[in-house]
């Protein structure tokens, strides 16, 4: 019943040929002949009235042909036919929508997996269960287990163990402990868990994702409106061969033949399935493209734009190497230096705190006691570690109060931080924001793809920006930019369509005026994300490469089902000229030719054969190595 409900011209036209075909069995001949016809004029009278809405909306010869074609075949008396007819026009619309629900898939299953209720905890009372969007900034919420979590927040609880695939592409289980951000829409694991939330519902993460999947759904690109504009040339063909068949032949039963084949169900179909199955698959990996147009951008982009922090590099400074100073006290190992500075970066607010503080972490150091401490904004620390005083800082902060200073060898693209103990300096800690693992390896995979100029826009110095292009093998930079800057460089660029990749709040313009726009959002600026054409949920950079890889899929795949039905479509026509397919027969053939189509068209939701992607969306890690070593300068 859910199916007939669904589908119900498919279920009435089954309907109407059971009724001819027993009608026929029993030889009453002129009551199915006129219930077929009857049948097939109602359906052609429907599809003719879509047909004038939709050349009022500038989609022209789609529907003409069909309609055309149950006409003369009613005409000749082939009411078997026309039948078939409608039963190819309401099964290939059943068809598009089964595709249709194939296709986007992934794209429901994060729309369906939305939050609706939450656990809130107050003081003195039992946990109540409250609607998602009642929650404020500051609520603690219980989020049980295997159960999604509501709203973005921090977690309260010691450590937990979250599901963030639907999010991010990552399928692996990620463990966060107390204090880390958790995302709404993830998947709590096997324990309970405290949460306090840090935004609402409207403002959490898993919304945002929402907005831009709907987004997504909605949109119609430029390549199914190329499919509309076959139509034309496509139906003036048609007519012009059942016209030229039916004259040499002098049989208008020719005419219907040859309209019969030429019905242009793969038109309908078979693009906007290719779009909505590559769209889909890009969200399975974690890529969400808000507009479906933008599918064929990518697949045209032949300049690559990169902001650097954030983007090309991890945006937050890690540990190069430990300068000891010649003059620093006995004992006074690398390993200590970081050990006191981490100490005394406890009570600091400065962003490059946390860096020193997980660097010793990493190396296994145990943090001392700070029994005083005593911040300079913007210069550095002085803080009581245990029975010493640290200073950490800026050298200019670190050097007028110690002896033995030195200063440090720091190469372009780091950064010192002085450290002094008892008022003796101890050495330089030099930090970097070192390039991402795959940066190399996902720019050679973009000169594969066709991208022929890359280039780096930053408002970083010269140096820093040239040691990072450098490194990556990026072909042009422009350092010391301004937003408005940033602009102005992607405008003048002349290799287009232009791809721009960023992060940040002052990227948002520039991502906005690009062809394609595609946000780091996994960590980056909500405006960024919003401004972009696609956002890539999962912080990894090679993402970048799987989105131009999908779009260059997927038009293809496009492309290749348009042809492949206008061909075969084309070769029974020719054939129903020379009267070698009846009007029964060539009903039956057209609709495997929509079955085709509609059949090729899921393609784009497998992983393409270009070298170098997975069906993942990822650069092989066997790949990488050799990548890095062709293309790195």
């Amino acid at each position: 019943m859910a199916t007939i409900l669904r589908f119900p011209l498919v279920a009435a036209t089954l309907f109407v040929g059971v009724c001819v075909g027993a009608l026929w069995g029993l030889g009453q001949m002129p009551a199915a002949q006129a219930t077929a016809t009857i049948y097939a004029l109602t359906v052609a009278a429907y599809r003719a009235v879509s047909m004038i809405r939709d050349l009022f909306r500038g989609r022209w010869g789609i529907d003409l042909l069909a309609v055309t074609a149950i006409a003369s075949t009613l005409v000749v008396g082939e009411y078997l036919a026309s039948l078939i007819i409608v039963l190819m026009l309401t099964g290939g619309d059943a068809l598009e929508e089964f595709a249709h629900g194939r296709a986007t898939h992934e794209l429901k299953a994060l729309l369906e997996r939305a939050p609706r209720t939450a656990h809130r905890e107050t003081p003195g009372n039992p946990v109540e269960e409250v609607p998602v969007g009642s929650i404020r900034s500051g609520d603690t919420l219980l989020v049980k287990p295997s159960e999604i979590v509501p709203v973005d927040g921090l977690l309260l609880s010691p450590a937990g163990t979250f599901d963030e695939s639907s999010l991010t592409g990552e399928s692996l289980p990620v463990e966060h402990g107390k204090g880390d951000p958790v995302m709404s829409g993830s998947v709590n694991g096997d324990e309970a868990v405290r949460v306090v939330a840090s935004a609402t519902a409207a403002d959490s993460q898993y919304s945002r994702i929402v907005a831009l999947v709907q987004e997504a759904a909605a949109s119609r690109a430029p390549t199914v409106r190329l499919a509309d504009r076959y139509a034309v040339p496509f139906t003036v063909f048609a007519f012009l061969l059942a016209g030229i068949a039916w004259y040499f032949s002098h049989d208008p039963e020719r005419f219907a033949q040859v309209l019969v084949v030429a019905t242009p169900c793969p038109l309908l179909i078979a693009a906007p399935v290719a779009f909505l199955a590559g769209t889909s698959r890009a969200a399975h990996s974690g890529i969400i493209i808000k507009n479906a147009g933008t599918l064929e951008q990518l697949a045209r982009v032949r300049t690559a734009v990169f902001d650097k922090t954030g983007t090309l590099t991890h945006g937050r400074p890690a540990l190069h190497a430990i300068q000891v100073s010649a003059t620093a006290a006995p004992g006074m190992s690398a390993d200590r230096i970081l050990q006191l500075a981490a100490s005394a970066e406890q009570s600091s607010s400065h962003v490059l705190a946390a860096s020193v503080i997980d660097a010793a972490r990493t190396r296994g150091l145990h943090l001392l006691p700070v029994t005083s401490a005593n911040e300079h904004a913007t210069q550095g620390v002085t803080a009581v570690c245990g029975s010493q005083t640290v200073k950490v800082g800026k050298a200019a902060f670190v050097g007028p109060a110690t002896s033995g200073f030195e200063k440090a060898d720091v190469a372009s693209g780091q950064l010192g931080i002085a450290v002094g103990v008892d008022g003796h300096f101890a050495g330089t800690l030099i930090m970097s924001d070192p390039l991402r693992e795959n940066a190399v390896a996902t720019l050679a995979q973009l000169r594969r793809l066709g991208v022929r100029e890359t280039m780096l826009l930053t408002g970083d110095t010269r140096s820093t920006a040239s040691h990072i292009a450098a490194e990556a093998g990026i072909t042009r930079v422009l350092a010391d930019c301004l937003p408005a800057d940033k602009v102005a460089a992607v405008a003048e660029l002349n290799d287009r369509p232009v791809l721009m990749v960023g992060d940040g709040v002052n990227d948002a313009p520039v991502l906005a005026a690009s062809d394609v726009g595609v946000a780091m959002g996994a960590r980056g600026a909500t405006a960024a994300s919003e401004s972009a054409d696609v956002v890539i949920m999962l912080d990894d950079l090679s993402k970048v490469a799987a989105a131009v890889d999908i779009g260059r899929h997927t038009i293809h795949i496009a492309r290749t089902s348009i042809w492949t039905g206008i061909l075969l479509s084309v070769g029974l026509m020719a054939a129903a000229a020379y009267g070698f397919v009846p009007a029964v027969a060539g009903a039956l053939l057209q609709e495997l030719v929509d079955l085709a189509t509609i059949l090729n068209a899921l393609r784009a939701l497998g992983h393409s054969r270009m070298q170098g992607v997975d069906s993942t969306g990822r650069v092989p890690l066997d790949r990488l190595g050799k990548l890095d070593r062709d293309f790195r300068p």
